[in-house]
């Protein structure tokens, strides 16, 4: 979307990361009052049905990556950078070299197809395929959010009903669908 968005592509609102929106509203793109609407933590998915690793502390979440036949993620992006320095800190990264799979499309539609055994990824990238299960979020202490927010294009012709969208957005009344889809508000 920032792609489009720098190519001068019309919209009236875009919801992107938080360091995104920053920049775009630094280069006049986006409207400068942003609003932060949701975040997501990664987490862990399996087909559905195969049996579940324990992921409970540091420690079961290393077992469970060290013991799985593959392990994928999407390199590109926040989870994909940060998966990265979590292998090196929890010392696991020469174990997992080969049999990490660094994915193109989504971690949870890989482990939905059964190409790999376990998927890292946001929890909210996960739901949406219905042959991928949640097997939970990452221990707390090693946990990596992702914060999103909306902004109002810098130039779009519906300005007073793109900010009411924003605001509808970060209302108590979208908890329930923000929770729903994976993400908490704010």
């Amino acid at each position: 979307m920032k792609t489009q968005i720098d190519q001068r592509a019309a919209f009236d609102v875009a919801i992107l990361t938080v360091p995104i929106t920053d920049g775009l509203a630094r280069d006049g793109k986006l409207d400068a009052t942003r609003t932060v609407i949701a975040h997501s933590g990664i987490g862990v998915a399996i087909h559905k049905g195969a049996p579940k690793p324990d992921i409970n502390t540091t420690e079961a979440f290393k077992r469970a990556l060290i013991n799985a036949k593959s392990v994928g993620f999407t390199a590109a992006g926040a989870s994909g950078v940060y998966l990265k320095t979590l292998f090196e800190k929890l010392n696991i990264s020469d174990e997992l070299k080969p049999k990490l799979k660094l994915l193109l499309g989504a971690a949870g539609e890989a482990v939905a197809k059964g190409e790999v055994e376990i998927g890292l990824t946001q929890i909210s990238e996960i739901l949406p395929y219905t042959d991928a299960e949640l097997v939970g979020p990452l221990p707390s202490h090693i946990q990596s959010y992702t914060y999103f927010s909306a902004a109002a294009s810098g130039g779009s012709k519906e300005a007073a009903a793109a900010k009411a969208f924003i605001k509808f957005l970060a209302n108590p009344a979208a908890l329930a669908v923000i929770k729903a889809k994976g993400m908490e508000p704010g």
